[in-house]
């Protein structure tokens, strides 16, 4: 087992590492809009969404995977309204590359974000 930390991505908000690989495989914490500085970005969904992509391809990339090597992501979102938004950015993500995926809408999520998304890859 691996701890992966990258300071391209923002640190844990609590008692908890960005992703652990264990054997061929990564396991990411849920990553939210945070700037590796730990800053919040502001903006609707689509451009939270993309920063969570941001923070995602940055940890994937440290533990030797990638967004082509994804096999499972869970999307969490404030509100069900935003799912067409987050769809959209989420399709140029994962355009030709369709890995497995689970949808929640949840009541509140860690600085009142608006999305967070969490994977599991296969490390190369």
């Amino acid at each position: 087992m691996k701890i992966i930390q990258t300071n391209q991505a923002p640190a844990a908000i609590g008692p908890y590492s960005q992703g652990i690989t264990v054997n061929n495989l990564f396991y990411s914490s849920g990553q939210i809009p945070l700037t590796a500085e730990g800053a919040m970005i502001e903006g609707d969904v689509k451009v939270q969404t993309h920063q969570v992509f941001k923070n995602l391809q940055s940890v994937l990339e440290e533990a030797g995977a990638s967004l082509n090597t994804v096999v499972k992501t869970t999307v969490f979102i404030k509100d069900m309204n935003d799912f067409s938004a987050i769809n959209e950015v989420y399709g140029e993500y994962f355009s030709t590359h369709k890995p497995a995926r689970s949808c929640v809408e949840v009541a509140r999520l860690p600085k009142d974000a608006l999305v967070e998304i969490e994977v599991v890859a296969l490390v190369k």
